[in-house]
């Protein structure tokens, strides 16, 4: 019956924190991690790990006329349109559970569709008329949810009319993002932040990951509709940097354009061409220019940036990480199980989402997530079997052993180039919490789909044939960043590592001792 409860989880110290307690302004603008904001003297917007409102990492609805277009989908939910008569059809938007009511549910904001509108089609939600045309993106609309007690929470979303075809309506909505005017959860730092963007720019995407990476994947929109949605966000994204930056004569101005991530991991199978398993058979070359179109439009906005400086102002440009192709995925709970190091319960298949059908007893290693093996430690795993000591240790070699090399028998290659410690890699008072082992796999390599949900499959390898074909969860080697900065940098294989020592040190500040890095100019 009370407020949210919003945890601040992360430990370290931000270097942001430590300008601001110098009394060093600074904007921070859409950095990851960064949810909850932390309080500190500066300016803060948050991004990726935002939820939507509905308190998932992106959930959109699709509607249709037909029965059958409706089926389950994941990343979102699928509702058929009632028709009310000529041309009129309604149907609701799913909201924020109301944990106000005895019986917590779903509230629902009804909304009608009318084909035979005057000025054209037109949605109308709550009295708001909302004008569409097929094969654009909306503004954001408003959708107040009602709570009980006279409470309301905010949210925005895009309505993306897919077909206004009589025979067969097709209409896409946005994950609902929360209202940076009225925020239900807090996204910025001070507060007040993100009304006042929102007021002097408008409404603006405020989850996470907004661009939305899995409507592409179920195919419920085209790859046209997705490259408009990630304009339409990066848009905004400009807008907030340079209206910050104008601001400033002095601190520091960080900025994340997370755009070249999300297109990347969508188009990369265009650059691979036919080789991609993704377009066996499909049309290979309309969006091989993609990839080359968003790096120039970067470019041209990195010129912009560069334009507007004066000598003294250092800029860096920073990718947190590269790209590589991802064609073949591979399910290390199903090596394991195979191998004899996890066993599934007699009355499970395996393929249960988040290990739910791993007998514990006798399973001594898993992996969920991305990139890790865990062991399924005594002391540390609700039922671990595994002696943390030399058991562990001994049971470590023994898979680096096994997996380093791990081969592809089908395609002939190498799918792990190396399987590395994490103790030898991790430090410090939490690095237990993480897993035992971090996989390096091969270019054109990634965990799989299905083992990234704690899921057990009939085989090793499988083709990855969905739209995110590009990843950088593989062995570093593999995937270098690049950095760029307008003075020159007397390190070698400068690091993410060294950017938080290097700002500090540019401000005459004291680097603390559990910093990780190294300066990166004399």
């Amino acid at each position: 019956m009370g407020k949210p409860d919003v945890r601040f989880l992360r430990r370290g110290v931000s270097f942001w924190k430590l300008l601001g307690e110098a009394e060093i302004p600074s904007s921070i603008i859409r950095v990851p991690v960064t949810f909850p904001p932390e309080r500190f003297s500066g300016r803060m917007l948050s991004a990726m790990c935002v939820p939507d409102l509905k308190g998932t990492q992106g959930s959109f609805t699709f509607y249709a006329t037909e029965e059958g277009l409706t089926k389950a989908r994941t990343g979102g939910t699928c509702i058929q349109l009632k028709e009310e008569g000529p041309g009129v059809y309604s149907s609701y938007i799913p909201g924020p559970e109301n944990g106000f009511l005895k019986k917590p549910s779903e509230t629902k904001l009804p909304f009608s569709l009318s084909l035979a509108g005057d000025g054209g089609p037109v949605l109308k939600i709550m009295g708001e008329k909302i004008k569409i045309r097929q094969g654009a993106y909306t503004n954001w609309v408003k959708l107040p949810f009602r709570m009980g007690f006279g409470r309301k929470v905010y949210g925005i979303a895009r309505f993306f009319p897919l077909s206004l075809d009589p025979e067969n309506i097709k209409l896409y909505l946005s994950p609902i993002n929360i209202d940076p005017e009225y925020p239900a959860l807090p996204i910025s730092s001070p507060l007040i932040y993100s009304v006042y963007l929102s007021r002097l720019l408008g409404p603006y995407a405020t989850l996470g990951l907004a661009e939305d990476t899995w409507a592409l994947n179920e195919r419920v929109i085209d790859e046209d509709a997705f490259l408009k949605q990630c304009y339409l966000n990066h848009e905004e994204r400009e807008q907030m940097f340079f209206h910050e930056l104008t601001k400033m004569n002095k601190g520091i101005c960080c900025c994340v354009f997370d755009t070249t991530d999300r297109i990347q991991h969508m188009f990369w199978r265009y650059r691979d061409g036919e080789k991609h398993p993704a377009l066996k058979g499909l049309d290979s070359t309309s969006y091989a220019w993609v990839l080359e179109d968003l790096y120039k439009r970067m470019d041209a906005m990195i010129g912009k940036v560069l334009n507007m400086l004066d000598y003294n102002t250092l800029l860096m440009v920073i990718s947190d990480h590269g790209f590589k192709s991802f064609q073949r995925g591979v399910n290390l709970n199903t090596w394991l199980c195979q191998n004899g190091y996890l066993t599934l319960k007699k009355e499970t298949t395996g393929k249960e989402d988040w290990l739910q059908g791993v007998d514990w007893t006798k399973t001594r290693a898993y992996t969920l997530g991305l990139s890790g093996i865990y062991l399924n430690l005594k002391g540390r795993e609700s039922q671990g079997i595994v002696d943390p000591g030399k058991e562990a240790k001994r049971l470590k070699e023994e898979l680096i052993k096994k997996l380093t090399g791990l081969m592809d028998k089908e395609k002939r290659k190498k799918a792990i180039i190396s399987v590395y410690d994490s103790a030898t890699v991790h430090h410090g008072p939490y690095s237990q919490d993480g897993p035992e082992l971090i996989i390096g796999y091969n270019a054109g390599y990634r965990a799989s789909w299905e083992a990234a949900t704690g899921s057990v499959t009939d085989k090793v390898f499988s083709d990855n044939i969905k739209s995110w074909s590009g990843d950088h969860c593989i062995d570093p080697s593999q995937v270098p960043g690049v950095f760029f900065c307008n003075r020159p940098i007397d390190k070698e294989n400068p690091k993410l590592i060294d950017i938080a020592p290097t700002v500090l040190w540019e401000f005459g500040l004291k680097i603390p001792p559990n910093m990780e890095g190294k300066i990166l100019f004399d």
